[in-house]
């Protein structure tokens, strides 16, 4: 009968300290630690040069005054092509209908490229377009390399030519 008390009350006692230690122990929320934003930046080393590496968007008056510097040759809508299947088919569709699988849930739904409001604009629009049309955010400047734009233009006015079929 005494060891039963023994083990009862080591028990005890280490459940008071189990429990103290739970109570008053370390917890996630009052452990330091530092969000990404609010690292501080390292100094920038001597001799630096300072390089703006965001892309610009051209204004509406300079976008109207660029020309595409890509003929639309079969080698050019062929690399058009490929573009277009990275960076636009999914919401934009394998025609450009505006009907791809992740663009039919955009509220407004994208833009049809077969349209005569897209063959109509010039290269320069049709360019800003990309960036800051209707729906599009102004990341995609980020995200389609500058020296894929131009090829993209390109398919783009090809769908828009087989559209009006």
């Amino acid at each position: 009968m005494k060891w039963y008390l023994l083990v009862l009350g080591i028990g005890t006692a280490v459940m008071l300290l189990v429990s103290g230690f739970l109570l008053t122990g370390p917890h996630m929320y009052v452990q330091p630690h530092i969000r990404t934003y609010e690292a501080p930046m390292p100094p920038t080393p001597a001799g630096a040069v300072p390089v703006d590496p965001l892309p610009t968007i051209p204004s509406p008056e300079e976008a109207a005054a660029l020309k595409s510097p890509v003929a639309a040759t079969e080698e050019s809508l062929a690399r058009g092509k490929v573009y277009y299947q990275y960076y636009c088919l999914m919401c934009h569709g394998e025609a450009g209908a505006g009907d791809g699988p992740v663009g039919e849930s955009y509220i407004p739904v994208p833009a049809d490229l077969r349209t005569p409001k897209v063959r109509t604009m010039s290269d320069g629009l049709l360019l800003r377009a990309m960036f800051l049309g209707e729906g599009h955010e102004p990341v995609l400047a980020y995200t389609i390399r500058p020296e894929h734009r131009w090829y993209l233009v390109a398919y783009t006015r090809e769908l828009a030519k087989e559209g009006s079929k």
